[in-house]
């Protein structure tokens, strides 16, 4: 009775993998007389998006743009240049010399247009 079931499960896998396949073959060939072969799956899926807008779009080179920036705090690094006068002190004078001293603190940027980079990119208008 073994050998007769491990048939009968080779015949109806054989017959399924059979009716997948000649299925799949004529969703296929339906689609294919419906509808024109496109190049390739790529455009398919853009064409079917966008066929009805693709006269629409545009390309923008990439370009220089400028945005309000609204007033803020910022951190910054602020310079302070101090002088420093010489002495003749035990019969040797050094001369003066500046000090730079740095340090960071909090400043407030007032409201200021401020440039800005945007990539290439497609415009689309969908109305």
């Amino acid at each position: 009775m073994t050998p007769t079931m491990k048939v009968r499960r080779l015949v109806a896998g054989a017959a399924s993998a059979g009716l997948l396949a000649g299925g799949a073959a004529l969703g296929l060939s339906g689609t294919a007389s419906a509808a024109p072969a496109p190049a390739s799956v790529t455009s398919t899926v853009t064409h079917d998006n966008d066929h009805r807008h693709h006269d629409r779009c545009v390309w923008k080179k990439g370009h220089w743009d400028k945005r309000w920036v609204p007033g803020h705090w910022e951190k910054k690094q602020v310079h302070h240049k101090t002088w420093h006068k010489g002495d003749g002190k035990h019969g040797h004078s050094h001369k003066g010399h500046w000090d730079h001293d740095r340090h960071y603190k909090w400043v407030y940027v007032p409201a200021h247009w401020d440039h800005y980079w945007v990539k290439g990119h497609w415009d689309c208008h969908h109305r």
